[in-house]
């Protein structure tokens, strides 16, 4: 092994609502914060998501490829019918069957936990 992950950083206008946002979904606390990096994370030793101030962030327009993705996270969730309604009100908007973007127009995925998770 040569490393392990520190953080997967994702670009965003606004750090701390992104981060916010996927603290709500994933039922993490928020475990760093200053004005232009924010981490969500077990705890303050474990590895997370960071959010990433990005004045200059233009929005993915999934699935245009002159604005791509860049990225997307895949939530595994118990039930995808009944987590939607909870997405949607914490700002997440809706683009495919089980395919959302979050306030900074990052899409991610609802999975349906496997039964080996």
């Amino acid at each position: 092994m040569i490393g392990r992950l520190h953080h997967l950083a994702i670009d965003c206008p606004d750090p701390a609502v992104l981060a916010r946002f996927y603290s709500a979904v994933l039922g993490k606390p928020i475990t760093y914060q200053s004005d232009d990096w924010v981490v969500v994370a077990d705890n303050d030793h474990s590895s997370g998501l960071a959010f990433q101030l990005a004045p200059d962030h233009q929005r993915p327009q999934w699935p245009d490829p002159t604005r791509p993705q860049q990225m997307h996270l895949d939530i595994m969730v118990d039930d995808p019918a009944k987590a939607e309604p909870e997405l949607l009100a914490l700002g997440a908007r809706k683009l495919a069957d089980h395919v959302y973007e979050d306030p900074a127009g990052h899409p991610f995925c609802l999975i349906p936990k496997p039964t080996w998770a």
